[in-house]
């Protein structure tokens, strides 16, 4: 498998419990705010060998283990041999992914092989449609028809299973928060999450043919000056307009769960 990295314990990629979170390498996507970006590309070959003797090490401190990346999902046969692995452990399993790959996910669901699944809702912003760069042979079209597949699979694996965590996360800037409407209409009352986001490059704009394999070349520049990441009351006043409960992800706080200004406008009018 292409290897991205292997976190021992961490209490941070799954809410409530702590987990060992294995990243694996390669994404096809070139999102501006990657956390990742290391790992977009390259190669680090490892045995899955290997990967079992770090999982077995991290079993007796943890309760689960999540596979990011990178794109997990586009390393079919080393997720599925991850998750059965860590399942012969008695761990539960989390997946943090785009929702690029259904037919992974489908994989995973058949061999019941799922306890959380986190989906990173890409917004036509955000570089996969062209318009700021990114990977200009994945069409949003195409993007998105998939990534519905994806989400229909998290909610019917939620409707077969109430133990089942199904949650998107979008990753909230200035310039798409009328997508987030539009988004958060569309998945009806999966639980949402919106991050703060922040840029770290632009990337110059390439044609397909000038891309090999995913890769790209880009220039540095940071966009912290013409775009700053949301603060608190910013992303708040976001969900307000959202009208449900939503959990929002910021770098000074953390996570916290907030309910919408209308939400709480409602639940006064009732108890009245």
């Amino acid at each position: 498998m292409n290897f991205g990295g292997f976190v021992p314990i961490s209490t941070i990629d799954w809410r409530g419990r702590a987990v060992c979170t294995v990243f694996l390498r390669g994404c096809p996507l070139r999102c501006s705010y990657c956390q990742n970006e290391a790992i977009q590309t390259g190669q680090d070959l490892r045995e899955m060998d290997e990967i079992r003797e770090m999982i077995d090490g991290s079993a007796p401190f943890v309760s689960g283990i999540v596979i990011s990346g990178g794109e997990p999902t586009l390393q079919k046969e080393a997720v599925v041999e991850i998750a059965r692995h860590a399942r012969s452990r008695n761990l539960k399993v989390g997946l943090q992914t785009n929702g690029l790959f259904p037919g992974t996910l489908e994989s995973l669901f058949q061999e019941k092989l799922l306890d959380r699944v986190a989906i990173d809702y890409k917004t036509r912003w955000e570089g996969f449609s062209g318009l700021q760069g990114g990977y200009s042979s994945m069409p949003a079209e195409n993007y998105e028809k998939c990534l519905k597949q994806s989400i229909s699979l998290c909610k019917s694996a939620a409707r077969d299973n109430p133990l089942f965590e199904f949650e998107v996360v979008i990753t909230a800037f200035y310039e798409n928060a009328d997508y987030i409407k539009k988004i958060s209409a569309e998945i009806g009352t999966t639980p949402l999450v919106l991050q703060q986001g922040e840029h770290k490059i632009i990337r110059m704009q390439k044609t397909a043919p000038d891309m090999t394999n995913g890769e790209y070349i880009c220039k540095r520049r940071t966009l912290q000056d013409n775009h700053p990441p949301l603060t608190l009351p910013e992303l708040k006043a976001i969900a307000d307009e959202l009208g449900r409960t939503v959990r929002i992800r910021t770098r000074e706080i953390g996570e916290i769960s907030y309910e919408s200004d209308w939400r709480r406008r409602n639940a006064g009018k009732r108890k009245r």
